[in-house]
């Protein structure tokens, strides 16, 4: 079974040296893969391609770098960086991003973002797999003057989305090579995000989606405590219209009702709830919430069902 974390080192006196530590521990529990978030702070790429290469064996993803904002040509030129470093164990996720980031942060109009995932997917795609392209589409302008490959990452880089809603389903069913769900439990992957998304791969030709399911979990005896802070951390994104969505469809209320939070037979069982429901490959986030007692418990099982 293919079972990862995500890393989170944030409150740490030096976050790159941290992470290098929790990622050596995690290979060392038998967990394939750790997975970075991007926001304001650490440029994820950069920093998966530091662990992969203090970390031989691990693969390790960005989950996601948000399309507005950054450029192809740019996102390309860190992915194939971060691909030569690892020696091929590097796996890049994009995402739409949220109209309260994007507006506030970057000053940048939410507008059109599925037409925008659409370009920027198609443009990356061609640089990934050419190291050339000449796109002039409507809302990107893209072409390579200068070569844009980089010796070393001929084995290309897979490209997987943030996608849960129908239509950013479609597009990534058709130009990527799967998707990170987020906060959708096994319902709202079984009966609405994967039909979704493998319809669309099958109609435009291409192989079956990766269903890379990033669940927030621990496995703790503390479970309404850690559920209620759960409950706490994730509020912002019940804000999102696809994240409220995808809990909805889920069957919860809150964000912390779809947490996987319990003892470990109860976290094996919801595990092998979503590999039931589609999932090809479980990421753990959050799973240093209930402290660092609780965090190595969850990682030696993920690691048990990762052997």
């Amino acid at each position: 079974m293919n079972v990862g974390v995500a890393l989170n080192a944030i409150n740490s006196d030096n976050q790159v040296d941290a992470t290098v530590r929790l990622a050596k521990e995690a290979a060392a529990a038998g967990l394939r893969s750790a997975w970075f978030g991007q926001g304001f702070g650490v440029d994820s790429p950069q920093l998966a391609a530091i662990v992969g290469r203090e970390v031989p064996g691990l693969q390790v993803g960005t989950s996601a770098i948000p399309v507005f904002g950054r450029h192809p040509l740019i996102v390309s030129s860190q992915a194939l960086t971060a691909q030569a470093a690892t020696h091929g164990r590097y796996h890049l996720g994009l995402a739409l991003g949220t109209r309260l980031l994007t507006e506030d942060g970057l000053g940048i109009a939410f507008s059109r973002p599925i037409a925008r995932l659409r370009e920027f997917l198609t443009v990356l795609r061609e640089l990934l797999e050419t190291g050339t392209v000449d796109h002039h589409g409507e809302l990107i302008t893209a072409t390579t003057p200068l070569p844009a490959h980089v010796p070393g990452a001929e084995t290309g880089v897979p490209l997987l989305v943030a996608a849960m809603g129908p239509q950013a389903l479609k597009v990534t069913g058709e130009l990527a090579d799967g998707i990170l769900p987020y906060l959708a439990g096994p319902r709202a992957l079984a009966e609405h995000i994967v039909p979704a998304v493998t319809g669309a791969a099958a109609a435009a030709d291409r192989p079956a989606p990766r269903i890379v399911a990033i669940v927030h979990g621990v496995v703790t005896d503390d479970v309404d405590s850690v559920r209620e802070r759960a409950t706490e951390q994730l509020a912002f994104y019940e804000q999102i219209p696809s994240y409220a969505r995808a809990i909805e469809l889920s069957g919860a209320k809150r964000a912390g009702d779809v947490a996987v939070i319990g003892d470990e037979e109860t976290v094996r069982a919801e595990i092998q709830r979503y590999l039931d429901a589609g999932a090809t490959e479980v990421v753990f986030a959050g799973t240093e919430i209930a402290g660092e007692a609780e965090r190595r418990r969850t990682w030696a099982l993920l690691g048990e069902l990762a052997g």
